[in-house]
């Protein structure tokens, strides 16, 4: 962008006054008003005005900032005239104030309106909205564009930084505030970073120094905590040394509570520090949620307490403790929790909303991709693009990168998993290679949006909001894993196949699902519930009959506590632990079935029945049996159409 004309420093004026840089410039600015059919008197009046005033524009640049905002409505367009086309740097302090949402009227042949141009297609083709793509453009590349005077590949993170300063700056003098402007400078550096101009992506959190995350613990504690996190870093990953940092802030946080003096951890008492602190984990908060802590926080709070101060002790540090301080019993016992499976029917109607009624597509799609292939959260958002592998006779296989455990494995997959992972390709945004999380190598990421990797935040909304849809209670990304890995036991998958297919490095991990279904329990089970079925002279597996009123005990077969089917030729009890007859409803909803007007009584008792045993099992919890006969009833309203209809 070529400087002020008005501002060459030898040859602005023909005298002292600097009329003739002004001249310049307001016949300039008269002949933009004619081309684009806009001027009036009041505009004439405000360019005589300003340049009587200013002859030299840049001079007005160093009037305060009280005097820059003044400026009338027939004044700044003048302004706006002299910063797109005569390279008039206002000051961020000035264009922070201004609303420039009307500069896309104004760039039309300007020296920005070519880079904007650049920038608005780059960021459509990171997936950014129409709104979000002009909102941003305003906001920041026009700024910056303005103020630095050079070209959109010109731009360097030193002016995004100055720019960020004076967002700052902003709210510390008129308390106003700045998200937007840094939420649109993030979007302005990923797109940057994606056109080749910059070499950095926009930070997104990022670990925070030790020294500031345990600010609140004494400092001669706080020193001894920092150098065990940062020897830890060696030899542990960074979630894990994060994790470790949380626990001990907690136990810092405490003993400096009830002992400020404290100078050093080989001075921790039992009595006095160890045992209040293992009293106050009982009630203990959490700070998230203001309930009390879980058991297994509990346990994980003292094991970290324990793996401290035992590490400085083999180590040999002077500030470990003389004497053993934590012992095994004091790790609260965990409950040990089956894994939460999603029940077929749930786990049915979650991924029906998933595929149908998506939010979030792209997200929607890594959900259904983690439910079929059962991957870990941080495993799912890894996948690179080309994590599909074809294997010679051996089909296609999935890649998994390396997760909670460092292990790598393979999963194959079917070809509506093929075209799955296809659709994801075809959606995902594509984006300039970004920096691996692991090993900091530039990576193409299966999962990218706007110019950055789909974050866990968006997958937990998307599921959030399917979940719902379905009807179902709070559901976590993991209990989709644990489906999977239940669905393949169901199946009678071997212990070895599943502790290859879900990536767990032990036996006892892969044990937990055969705990949930064990096939020798229920044959057991089977067995002695058939010989209790016989004794309790109710309706067993097999072909013993018994006299209806030693089944039902008198009443009505309707009420009795069994899973009961209403058929046209009569009815079928069986016990609650048989379950729901597969067979049952086979002839109303079998296409051959025709009907006619005699069977009408019959049909029409069949259906009172049906909603009778709906309310029963339902009113018992058979959430299923229920449904099951709610699905006739449909049909028999249409067999009974057809009778009357002859």
């Amino acid at each position: 962008m070529p400087p002020v004309t008005a501002c060459a420093p030898a040859r602005d004026t023909d005298d002292n006054t600097g009329h003739h840089a002004g001249g310049d410039a307001n016949a300039a600015y008269l002949k933009y008003l004619e081309s684009t059919s806009r001027g009036n008197v009041a505009y004439y009046r405000a360019a005589r005005t300003f340049f009587r005033r200013w002859p030299r524009p840049q001079d007005w640049v160093g009037e305060p900032l009280e005097v820059r905002l003044s400026a009338n409505s027939s004044t700044r367009p003048l302004i706006t005239f002299l910063m797109l086309h005569r390279g008039l740097r206002p000051g961020y302090d000035y264009l922070l104030e201004r609303k420039l949402s009307s500069i896309w009227r104004e760039i039309k042949d300007s020296p920005v309106d070519v880079d904007l141009t650049r920038f608005l297609t780059a960021a459509a083709e990171l997936g950014f909205t129409q709104r979000v793509r002009f909102a941003t453009g305003s906001q920041v590349p026009a700024r910056l564009l303005i103020q630095t005077g050079r070209r959109l590949n010109q731009l360097t993170m030193d002016d995004l930084a100055e720019f960020a300063a004076a967002c700052r700056d902003r709210q510390a003098r008129t308390g106003t505030d700045h998200k937007h402007y840094l939420a649109a400078l993030s979007n302005t550096q990923r797109v940057l970073f994606h056109m080749g101009i910059l070499a950095d992506l926009p930070r997104s959190g990022g670990p925070i120094p030790f020294a500031e995350r345990l600010s609140e613990v004494a400092a001669p504690i706080r020193a001894t905590l920092i150098a065990y996190l940062e020897r830890k870093r060696a030899t542990c990953v960074a979630k894990t040394v994060s994790a470790l940092a949380t626990r001990l802030k907690h136990f810092g946080v405490f003993v400096t509570g009830i002992d400020p003096d404290l100078q050093s951890i080989a001075s921790l008492q039992r009595c006095r520090h160890i045992e209040p602190y293992l009293t106050f984990l009982v009630d203990a908060p959490n700070t998230k949620t203001g309930e009390v802590i879980t058991v297994a926080d509990r346990a994980r709070r003292v094991l970290a307490l324990t793996t401290f101060l035992t590490d400085i002790t083999e180590w040999g540090w002077p500030e470990a403790p003389p004497r053993t301080l934590v012992f095994r019993d004091d790790i609260p016992k965990q409950p040990q929790l089956l894994p939460r499976y999603l029940p077929v029917d749930a786990d049915r109607r979650l991924t029906d909303a998933l595929s149908e009624h998506p939010g979030n597509e792209l997200a929607a799609c890594a959900l259904r991709l983690q439910r079929a292939c059962g991957l870990r959260i941080g495993e799912l958002l890894d996948l690179e693009l080309d994590c599909v592998h074809e294997v010679p006779d051996q089909g296609s296989w999935l890649k998994v990168p390396l997760g909670k455990l460092e292990t790598e494995r393979m999963v194959p997959l079917d070809e509506e998993i093929l075209d799955l992972i296809d659709h994801i390709t075809e959606i995902r945004s594509a984006s300039r290679p970004l920096p691996h999380p692991r090993y900091r190598h530039p990576a193409q990421f299966l999962f990218t949006h706007h110019g950055r990797r789909l974050g866990q935040q968006a997958l937990r909304a998307e599921l959030d909001r399917a979940a719902q849809i379905a009807g179902l209670g709070h559901v976590t990304s993991h209990q989709l894993r644990h489906t999977y890995a239940t669905a393949l036991v169901n199946a009678g998958v071997s212990l070895q196949a599943l502790m290859a297919l879900l990536g767990h490095v032990s036996a006892e991990m892969s044990l937990r699902y055969g705990r949930l279904f064990d096939a020798t329990v229920r044959d057991e089970y089977e067995r002695a519930l058939t010989l209790a079925k016989q004794q309790a002279r109710t309706p067993a597996t097999g072909h013993t009959n018994l006299p209806l009123a030693d089944i039902t005990g008198g009443a009505d077969w309707k009420t009795t506590p069994l899973v009961k089917s209403r058929l046209a030729g009569g009815f079928c009890l069986r016990a609650p632990a048989q379950g729901a007859c597969t067979y049952a409803n086979i002839c109303e909803h079998c296409p051959s079935l025709h009907t006619e007007a005699s069977a009408l009584p019959i049909l029409a008792a069949q259906r009172i029945d049906a909603a009778a045993l709906a309310a029963d099992a339902e009113q018992r919890g058979w959430i299923s049996e229920a449904e099951r006969h709610r699905n006739p009833i449909t049909r028999l309203d249409t067999l009974i159409s057809q009778a009357q209809a002859g």
